[in-house]
């Protein structure tokens, strides 16, 4: 080997060297579980057994509003962000209908803090300025974040979380990481990592009730992640479940009810499989909407998810849900369409229970 061809080789490994330790200084590689801070501005009241729970989830879309069909949309539009002025309109109709429902619990998925797309802003903080009089406590979990990635999408940060408002005394909360999708070694380290951000929130008896917040892969077609996921989710709902700890879990699931896969349109079909995987979880627990619901003659009443994409003209599928112990008992349920539908491309699912009794 010549003095030249060693040179070279060396150099090259330095080069492969620096760019895997620029790429590991710019990403993001949480742990399995991690334990999260919990702010509560003021005394919050204490959970009691046997009341009753107003929740609201809902993918409030990075606030981008419904004027874009970005890149990363089913749709594959050209847009890459939104303008301000479109987020601060979303921002305020996002705390006017919070403030109208006042639900209980607040569990929101696609909130931005400190993406290049969304301006950098911290978006749960701008929230919580117009409704911190009725959420002194809240917590948060990223579940994609970089400081750079190098997509020409993208090519700057990313900053994606999920948060949890309530009403009530926040205990202690933990972020639980779920399988993420294959992929090469450089790519995966740019990826989204799907979590669950788990709340505590103590009862006056002194048990505990766990809130969960999650938004699972967005698929681009069907493959094991999701089921990867849903099947972890069981495992820890199982858990509580087990210890009788009531629990409810809300989120964007990305996955379909019974029998909604064949009503869709073919050519929206692709990121899901006619077999949904969240079969996991209704076979066990019941969940808003039911497949019932979903699937009955007011099923337009539970449609949850309002594609970027021209050729639809309003809501046409149901991927957001609520999941929770047979413990606990389900009052009232609904989607709010009526005045959401040009707020995020997913609209909010709002359910009244009654928590169980003391023991």
């Amino acid at each position: 080997m010549t003095r030249l061809l060693r040179f070279t080789l060396l150099g090259l490994l330095l080069l492969a060297g620096l760019f895997a330790s620029l790429v590991y200084s710019l990403t993001w590689r949480p742990d399995a579980k991690e334990s999260l801070p919990v702010s509560c501005a003021a005394k919050a009241p204490i959970l009691m057994p046997g009341q009753a729970l107003k929740v609201m989830t809902w993918n409030v879309q990075y606030l981008a509003g419904k004027r874009y069909v970005f890149w990363n949309d089913q749709a594959q539009g050209p847009d890459e962000s939104p303008t301000t002025e479109d987020m601060a309109f979303s921002l305020d109709e996002v705390a006017r209908v919070i403030r109208d429902e006042q639900p209980d619990i607040v569990l929101l998925q696609e909130l931005d803090n400190g993406a290049k797309a969304s301006a950098y802003q911290n978006q749960l903080k701008l929230l919580q300025e117009r409704v911190t009089d009725l959420y002194p406590c809240s917590t948060q979990a990223y579940d994609w974040k970089a400081d750079f990635i190098p997509s020409p999408h993208i090519f700057g940060s990313v900053g994606r979380q999920l948060a949890t408002l309530s009403r009530y005394q926040i205990e202690h909360a933990e972020r639980l990481q779920l399988p993420i999708a294959s992929a090469n070694l450089l790519s995966r380290q740019y990826q989204p990592r799907n979590a669950l951000l788990v709340s505590y929130l103590p009862l006056t008896d002194g048990g505990q009730m766990a809130i969960l917040n999650t938004h699972l892969e967005r698929a681009k077609q069907a493959d094991e992640t999701l089921p990867n996921q849903v099947t972890a989710i069981a495992k820890v709902l199982d858990m509580f479940e087990g210890r009788g700890t009531p629990w409810l879990i809300g989120g964007d699931f990305n996955l379909l009810p019974l029998g909604q896969y064949q009503r869709l349109a073919p050519e929206q079909r692709a990121p899901y499989a006619a077999d949904s995987a969240l079969h996991l979880l209704w076979d066990k627990y019941p969940m808003v909407p039911t497949n019932t619901q979903a699937g009955g003659i007011d099923r337009e009443n539970w449609l949850t998810h309002y594609p970027n994409d021209p050729s639809l003209s309003g809501p046409d599928r149901t991927v957001d849900y609520l999941f929770y112990s047979p413990r606990i008992k389900r009052v009232e349920a609904r989607v709010r369409q009526d005045d959401t539908l040009r707020i995020s491309d997913h609209l909010p699912v709002i359910a009244r229970f009654l928590l169980p009794a003391a023991q």
